[in-house]
């Protein structure tokens, strides 16, 4: 964070005025190292009728960390809107800006989003973004044959690997991961287009989308197949043209592993054919689709899903990676039943992803409440 900018917004007002700016600021580095190091997806500070609560998603819930005054949480989150270039006095419509916060030991890359509510009272969630991988540590997952699997699909010359799932599912974990696997022990070029870079790997030539500066998905994947990459990693498959981008770059030889939003493994076929992609062009490229979700952990000692500061369960490992993987084979049927979401019933279905999760549960891992959650209907 620019120092400058600390001055420049403690610079000015009362003595009183002057030493509140401090000890936002201080509560402010003291917030943000306190979530870094509960590996905290973002933070929510929200109003309540006369004062704010400071809530962190950990392992995919909210858990409450800190109570505010009206006053402490208004200037924390003009604190923010500050160092991120928002419109400190405009409360009316929501904004979005992003940082990268310098902490004692590290920098960590936030970004921030306001909405009011209709009594003008602001709400900020700033959103944590992993800037380095951890060492050799694979993602915790309920089954080695679906990520076996996955590892078999990258080793792929050519193609296009579609991965979907939720928000904060770990997919970008995934991707890095099995690429970084298919690398090891050889020289091989790899092209990221993230909006934003969520992960810092030092190995791979990482890019970002800058609408702004007019730096969007298909300008960086034309500029990615002219590099001649070995492997292209696409964050997001948001539209029509970077759909068909992807494509391209599948034909002309490339290893294209993407992601894109759909509820299940079948329904990316759909999803697909919505953004103008032939069901022809499928069958050339597609040769493998992967969906997955975080599951919570039950926890006998806890009586519920393992808790921030259970022991039972180490931090990182209190969700598991539940997969659900179809091969090119297996989506031939798909294709040819016109991007139905629904599998047609000459599919085996036992590693479907709700067979799976009934497994799962049935061998006591998550809570039935949990089941319930995660069971995707009309499937």
């Amino acid at each position: 964070m620019n120092k400058n900018l600390k001055r420049q917004y403690i610079r000015y007002g009362t003595k009183k005025e002057r030493k509140d700016a401090v000890d936002t600021e201080a509560f402010a580095v003291h917030l943000l190292t306190i979530a870094d190091s509960y590996r905290t997806s973002d933070i929510h500070i929200l109003p309540e009728q006369k004062h704010y609560d400071i809530y962190f998603r950990l392992n995919g819930q909210m858990e409450k960390q800190y109570y505010l005054d009206r006053d402490e949480g208004t200037r924390i989150i003009s604190y923010f809107k500050f160092l991120s270039n928002m419109d400190v006095g405009e409360k009316r419509r929501p904004q979005s800006g992003g940082m990268t916060f310098q902490l004692s030991d590290k920098a960590i890359d936030c970004r921030f989003s306001t909405i009011s509510n209709y009594q003008l009272q602001e709400s900020l969630v700033i959103r944590l973004l992993k800037q380095k991988e951890e060492e050799n540590q694979s993602p915790g997952i309920f089954f080695t044959h679906e990520w076996n699997k996955l590892e078999q699909l990258v080793q792929s010359k050519a193609g296009l690997l579609l991965f979907s799932g939720p928000v904060d599912s770990g997919k970008t974990t995934s991707m890095y991961h099995l690429i970084k696997n298919r690398t090891s022990g050889e020289k091989q070029q790899v092209i990221t287009v993230e909006d934003p870079v969520e992960i810092e790997e030092k190995t791979f030539l990482q890019t970002q989308v800058n609408e702004t500066a007019g730096v969007t998905y298909e300008h960086l994947l034309k500029s990615s197949l002219r590099h001649h990459p070995d492997v292209i990693i696409v964050g997001e498959i948001r539209d029509e043209e970077t759909a068909r981008m992807v494509i391209r770059g599948a034909l002309t030889g490339h290893l294209i592993v993407a992601s894109i939003h759909a509820k299940n493994a079948a329904g990316v076929i759909a999803r697909m054919q919505e953004l103008g992609v032939s069901t022809s062009l499928l069958k050339q490229t597609l040769i493998g689709v992967a969906f997955q979700t975080l599951l919570p952990l039950y926890c006998a000692l806890c009586e519920a899903n393992c808790q921030t500061y259970c022991t039972h369960y180490a931090r990182g490992r209190k969700r598991l990676a539940l997969f659900e993987v179809m091969s090119a084979k297996e989506l031939e049927s798909i294709t040819e039943n016109k991007g139905s979401e629904r599998e047609p019933e000459s599919i085996l279905v036992k590693r479907e992803f709700n067979h799976l999760l009934e497994k799962v549960f049935m061998n006591g891992f998550i809570n039935e409440k949990t089941y319930k959650r995660y069971y995707i209907s009309n499937a």
